[in-house]
């Protein structure tokens, strides 16, 4: 098929999105999944959050589902989780709750848009039953620090027993003054592994789980902080050998902590997963497969079954985005060129230049061809574009595409300067 005919097929089988109302068909289509992957082509762009606000909205309100879990640390998404369910030992406003997010980059979770989200799940879940709340949760393990910080903490305030145990397991880690990087090379080349430590508490944290405690979900808390830690140490020992399996630690540890949750959540729960394109569309449709790489859209469709899961992805023809130029520099404003001449974008933008939803479906023959899709990170070159894009079989990566002609920089928090 040529691209003319592609581009008259994409026109065929998609719809105009003018309004928010016009998500609905989304909704309508995510029919009985039980998970529901929302994508995002970078991390900075406000269309993105705003458009997958709305949609979560009505899958909670109309579909029932039970949780957000997105690409961010845990111990930072549990302290906006707990304002969103009017704990007793939440932060007392959204902003202090997002005060949590000081990792770099803070404007994944620190901005207007998931500010906005958190006021409105915290509404919703004021009038309904503790077990009934809509929650917030972090699947990501980078914050292995902060992770064996807040189990401590946690074990101190309930006098556990085990808390002898967490600190010999976590004083393994003492000498290496937070860096991940730094720890890995010893453990590599020294053989100064903390892996048997940290194994044998999350051991012993699951088995506390099923006691008869106040606060299950602090238990579950610990637990994860516990999964964190035995993970993150195996992510930072597999960087320095090089290689792919440090994705494939990362976005496995991602579905595991999807999977103790919905165990936590019982028969019938229901998660809407926020996560970059990379992460929520199979792998298996792209050349991540051939390098021998797997991703979070990928397992839970192994794991729950393709029927049981809607990947939705979503795109941009040009616009701003809030991105660095490299790791830990400042954040700025930064254009997004037009896309490249017969890349998925540009497709999307010939078939209609408006915002556009557009059903791919598994069995539809017009878009199983291979094309460049875009996909920019945190750390972003618009100078050097060509780079950014991962070749796609569109309908084995997602059921739906969901397309912005123009889009715009989010809104950060003002945790550090914005660069124009």
């Amino acid at each position: 098929m040529n691209k003319h005919e592609l581009i008259h097929e994409i026109r065929k089988a998609s719809i105009r999105l003018d309004s928010h109302d016009d998500l609905d068909a989304l909704v309508d289509a995510v029919g009985d999944a039980q998970i529901v992957l929302l994508g995002e082509a970078s991390h900075g762009t406000s269309e993105f959050y705003s458009l997958r606000m709305e949609l979560s909205k009505r899958l909670i309100e109309r579909k029932g589902f039970s949780f957000l879990a997105v690409e961010g640390d845990w111990p930072s998404c549990y302290s906006l989780n707990r304002y969103v369910k009017n704990a007793p030992d939440a932060p007392a406003t959204v902003r202090d709750a997002q005060q949590s997010f000081n990792r770099w980059p803070t404007w994944m979770w620190a901005n207007r848009e998931t500010a906005e989200l958190a006021e409105w799940l915290r509404d919703f879940n004021t009038n309904r039953s503790e077990q009934e709340r809509v929650g917030f949760y972090g699947l990501d393990m980078y914050s292995l620090w902060e992770s064996m910080e807040a189990v401590i903490k946690y074990l101190e305030e309930t006098n556990a027993p085990e808390l002898i145990k967490a600190k010999r397991a976590f004083a393994c880690f003492e000498p290496y003054s937070q860096e991940g990087q730094t720890y890995g090379m010893a453990a590599t080349y020294l053989s100064e592994t903390c892996e048997e430590e940290v194994v044998k508490l999350l051991t012993t944290l699951q088995e506390r789980r099923f006691r008869d405690v106040p606060d299950q979900e602090a238990e579950l808390s610990a637990e994860l902080n516990a999964l964190v830690a035995v993970n993150a140490e195996r992510y930072y020992r597999s960087m320095v050998r090089g290689g792919n399996d440090s994705w494939n630690i990362r976005d496995t540890h991602m579905v595991d902590a999807l999977n103790q949750l919905m165990k936590f959540h019982g028969q019938g729960a229901k998660a809407i997963i926020w996560e970059h394109n990379t992460h929520i569309g199979d792998a298996r449709a792209t050349d991540m497969a051939r390098e021998g790489m797997v991703n979070v859209g990928q397992l839970v469709r192994e794991q729950y079954g393709r029927e049981n899961c809607y990947a939705i992805g979503f795109g941009t023809h040009r616009g701003t985005v809030i991105a660095a130029r490299e790791w830990g520099a400042p954040l700025e404003v930064l254009p997004v060129p037009e896309a490249l001449h017969n890349s998925w974008e540009d497709m999307m933008h010939r078939a209609g230049a408006h915002n556009q939803i557009l059903f791919l479906g598994p069995e539809n023959p017009y878009f199983q061809t291979t094309v460049g899709h875009r996909a920019i990170g945190v750390v972003y070159y618009p100078e050097y574009e060509r780079g950014n894009y991962v070749p796609s079989n569109m309908a084995q990566r997602y059921d739906a595409f969901v397309y912005v002609d123009e889009t715009h920089a989010l809104e950060p928090m003002v945790v550090e300067e914005v660069i124009v």
